[in-house]
Formats: structure tokens, C-alpha cells, sequence
């Protein structure tokens, strides 16, 4: 069993030296609009420090958008005022970047012009010590090779689609790790706060990175009020404050963006097509089906139902359940979305995934025939 995993984990590692071998190679000047408004959020962050969270145009007296927009061709001249993925805040007469100011925060901890391959490679680092991880804590031959050709999955995925967006990375890693503690609280671990507290953190923090991850804490905000409803007891209800806190706090960078660029916490600064109401539309929906989400999506869906309903396996359906529940919910919205892109939903894939594979092989002694099997604490 020992040099199974030992095997699997030299594979996983194989993939992530190829990994780190194409990243080597890639450009921060691609031609992607998104890329140079995260470059920029960095830049304010690395010249202003904390005061980087004001995003207005004219913040750009260093003529850096406008040198980064030249650079992939985007007919600026020498005005950012007509700059891609920035928008307009009618009630401030600002303009300002759309996104949530997390992915920027990351890549201003690495160098200017060297930011990008080292956010990568980190972030593809840690993917692959949490399969790592998922590959030690399998008991069986069978459960070590599923663990090592999902990390094997997982590790790849970070350059494709994950190379898409540059908050993709960061939002990666969050998925494996709260994947890894959804486990760990629902499978024997429900009264440690600590869990709980992180839960919370990580899936605030996620926020940062896209703001349509708010709804991954979805299933999470839904299983904790169905326990309070169903139980009505004074540990559940401190559990539901201690979950939402720290989802607060994780979250407050974007809330406080949000107060100084479009002047309220509760405001966007998105607009166009990203604003505009749910509805529902077979193209979209046709999209999604034909594009690699589908099979993560469709990996997702069969292993939730495979625990929530196999024999033997109760000790997983909490987890199940509430990955069931957060599926659902992201889809809705996503399939409800105008706008369709290769990436945005496999974060809830991967999420569902990490959850229901870390699930499995946590679980309780036991398997469904009855047989004891020593199971990784």
C-alpha cells in the first residue's frame, strides 16, 4: 500500500513539473482585457499600499494602465478613460475596476512583470499537497488510485481552464481546502469551532478573488439553517453567528471596494450584462453542456447522489447533501447568467468535488458490505 501511494504521488508530482514547466513560458501581455485590470489592481496596491482599494482612473498619473493597454494593442492612445472592464459610478463620477480587489491583492505579493507564473505555480503547489494529502489518508488500493487521478485532474485543471482568469488560481486553492475541512467538520469534527471558523473565512475570502463565489457558501448558509430550524438549539444558533462572522470578515475587502469605489459596501462596481436579472436560455445552458464543465459538473452530480444514496455510507450524507444543495443553487444562477465563459462553473465542480472525495474517504469503519476497514484520522 505504501508504494501505491508513493507511486500515485510521484504521477501527481510528474504533472505538476509539467505544470510548472508550460507556466515557465507564459506572457503577463496575452491580449486578455481581464488580465491587465487584476495587473492594475496590483499595481495600486504595490504603489499606494491599502489605499490601493480606490480604483478611480485617475489614480493612473503613472500612465501604467495605459502603458499595459498599448501592450496588448487596445486602441487607448494615451487616454485610459475608454479602459475594458472598468465601469462608470454614475453617483461619484468615477471609473473604476470591476472586479473585487482579492486576485489583485495576490499578485501584489510578487514582483512587478514577474507575478503571474509565480501565482501559478503556488497555487498549483498547494492543489498538489492537498492531493497529496487525499492520497495518504486513503485506506484501500482502489480509494489511493481514485485519489491520485483526481489530483491528477485537479493539478491540470490549473492551466486548463484555470489559465482563463487570473482569479481562477486562488480560487482553486480555496476549493481544496475547504473541500478538505467540509470533510473534516461534517465527518465526526461538527462540535469544533475552529472548523467551523475556518469554513467561514475561506469561503469570505473567496469572494475577493470572484464575486460570483458568494454562492459556494451557498449549501453551507442553508445546512446551518436547516439544523437551527430542525434542532432550535443554542449550539446551533452560535454556530450559524460563527459561521456567518467569519464569512463577513473574509469578505470585508470587497465590502470596503465596494464603500470607497461605488460608495456603498452594498453597491457593484459591475454593470452591462453582469447586472442584468436571471433568465433562463437554452444557448446558455447549451453551452455549458457542450464545454469541459459539463463533465466535472456531471462528475459532481453522480458522486453526490452515489453517496446519498449508497448502502453503508451514512457516515458521508451530511456532506453530500450539502454539496447536493450548493450544486443546485450555483447552477440555477449560472445556467440563469447571460454571460457564459470555460471556467465559471468549476470552481462549484471542484468544490463538490474536493468535498465528496475527502467525504469518501474519511468516512466512518466500515464499507457497505459490513467489513471493518482502517479508516485515515
Amino acid at each position: 500500500m505504501r508504494s501505491l501511494k508513493i507511486a500515485c504521488a510521484m504521477v501527481c508530482l510528474v504533472v505538476l513539473a509539467s505544470n510548472v514547466w508550460s507556466m515557465s513560458r507564459w506572457s503577463e501581455a496575452r491580449g486578455v482585457y481581464d488580465d491587465v485590470c487584476y495587473l492594475r489592481q496590483a499595481h495600486l496596491f504595490q504603489r499606494f499600499g491599502l489605499a490601493g482599494f480606490d480604483t478611480d482612473i485617475s489614480r493612473d498619473d503613472d500612465r501604467y494602465l495605459v502603458g499595459k493597454l498599448k501592450e496588448i494593442g487596445f486602441p487607448t492612445g494615451d487616454d485610459a478613460s475608454n479602459a475594458p472592464c472598468h465601469t462608470p459610478m454614475p453617483s461619484s463620477g468615477k471609473l473604476v475596476i470591476q472586479y473585487p480587489p482579492g486576485t489583485g491583492a495576490v499578485l501584489a505579493l510578487f514582483p512587478e512583470g514577474h507575478q503571474v507564473i509565480p501565482l501559478y505555480v503556488l497555487a498549483t503547489t498547494v492543489v498538489f499537497a492537498l492531493a497529496v494529502l487525499a492520497i495518504a489518508s486513503a485506506a484501500l488500493a482502489s480509494e489511493v488510485v481514485l485519489a491520485g487521478l483526481f489530483g491528477c485532474l485537479a493539478i491540470y485543471l490549473m492551466i486548463n481552464p484555470a489559465k482563463a482568469s487570473y482569479s481562477m488560481a486562488p480560487t482553486m486553492v480555496t476549493c481544496a481546502l475547504v473541500g478538505y475541512l467540509t470533510a473534516r467538520w461534517l465527518i465526526g469534527r461538527r462540535q469544533d469551532p475552529l472548523l467551523l471558523l475556518a469554513l467561514g473565512l475561506l469561503l469570505g475570502l473567496s469572494v475577493n478573488f470572484r464575486l460570483p463565489n458568494l454562492f459556494l457558501s451557498a449549501g453551507y448558509v442553508l445546512f446551518l439553517l436547516a439544523v437551527l430550524l430542525s434542532t432550535r438549539t443554542m449550539r446551533a444558533a452560535l454556530d450559524g453567528l460563527l459561521f456567518g462572522t467569519a464569512f463577513l470578515a473574509g469578505m470585508a475587502p470587497t465590502l470596503i471596494s465596494n464603500a470607497i469605489n461605488a460608495g456603498s459596501p452594498l453597491a457593484t462596481t459591475y454593470g452591462g450584462p453582469d447586472v442584468t436579472p436571471p433568465d433562463f436560455s437554452i444557448a446558455i445552458v447549451w453551452q455549458y453542456v457542450a464545454d469541459m464543465q459539463f463533465v466535472l459538473l456531471v462528475l459532481a452530480i453522480v458522486s453526490a447522489g452515489f453517496l446519498l444514496g449508497a448502502r453503508g455510507f451514512t457516515g458521508t450524507r451530511p456532506v453530500a447533501l450539502l454539496t447536493a444543495v450548493n450544486l443546485l443553487v450555483n447552477l440555477a444562477f449560472f445556467l440563469s447568467h447571460p454571460v457564459f465563459t470555460p471556467y465559471y462553473t468549476v470552481p462549484i465542480a471542484m468544490l463538490s468535488l474536493w468535498c465528496l472525495l475527502f467525504a469518501y474517504l474519511l468516512r466512518p469503519a466500515g464499507t457497505p458490505d459490513g467489513a471493518p476497514v482502517p479508516r485515515a484520522t
